[in-house]
């Protein structure tokens, strides 16, 4: 009988065998962890880690670089995009002091803005009308002071019966045909390389008067 009983105990006593299924969970876990950083470093919404390699980014600082300048270690710039570390008011501003902003202006940035830089020609955003196609670089210029334009006019086009007035200035290059170019009261007929530049409160007006479809490239400030 007691022969027995010490198998059984020893039978009791021994570990339960961690079985294949009982890792997955845990394994998954850690995988989840990973794909939700790697999401929320794409976008400049979600945090300061997602903020500061944003405008990294488009300062064109490696996190090296970034850290040298800013007095910390590659590790804790590095930890902070991440969102493995929070940093310190103090140790923010010293990287913020390289870029340069302002604490305010890092906490507002405003990530409904164009992250986008460069444009193919599908990519403009056509904004214009009654034979004259204007096409936007950039989609959204919320806040933002600047719009450049391409614009095409078809033969006899013209932006308005009468000229027209607004707040800002403009100006541009014709790169194609002959615009006539109206402006308070001078009237010009400008060709390919010829350019403008004026306060857009005068009151002013284009019109292809040339024999072949005019073509400008243009900006405004502020956007129109």
């Amino acid at each position: 009988m007691i022969k027995n009983s010490s198998r059984i105990k020893a039978k009791e006593t021994q570990p339960a065998k961690v079985t294949k299924a009982s890792k997955t969970p845990r394994r998954s876990r850690k995988i989840d962890v990973v794909e939700a950083a790697e999401v929320s470093a794409d976008d400049p919404s979600t945090g300061i880690g997602a903020r500061l390699r944003f405008l990294r980014d488009m300062h064109g600082l490696s996190q090296r670089e970034l850290a040298r300048r800013a007095g910390l270690t590659h590790a804790t710039v590095g930890a902070i995009e991440r969102e493995v570390i929070s940093p310190s008011v103090g140790s923010l501003r010293k990287i913020l002091d390289c870029l340069p902003m302002t604490l305010s202006d890092f906490f507002a940035l405003d990530t409904s803005l164009e992250t986008q830089v460069f444009f193919g020609s599908e990519e403009l955003l056509e904004v214009g009308g009654e034979g004259i196609s204007l096409k936007q670089v950039g989609r959204n210029l919320k806040d933002r002071p600047l719009q450049v334009l391409l614009e095409r006019y078809v033969l006899g086009a013209e932006t308005a019966k009468a000229p027209y007035s607004h707040s800002g200035d403009e100006g541009g290059v014709v790169i194609q045909g002959k615009v006539e170019v109206t402006v308070g009261g001078s009237v010009r007929v400008l060709g390919p390389g010829d350019g403008y530049l004026f306060s857009s409160r005068l009151p002013h007006k284009f019109r292809n008067v040339g024999d072949v479809e005019a073509i400008v490239v243009s900006a405004n400030t502020p956007p129109v």
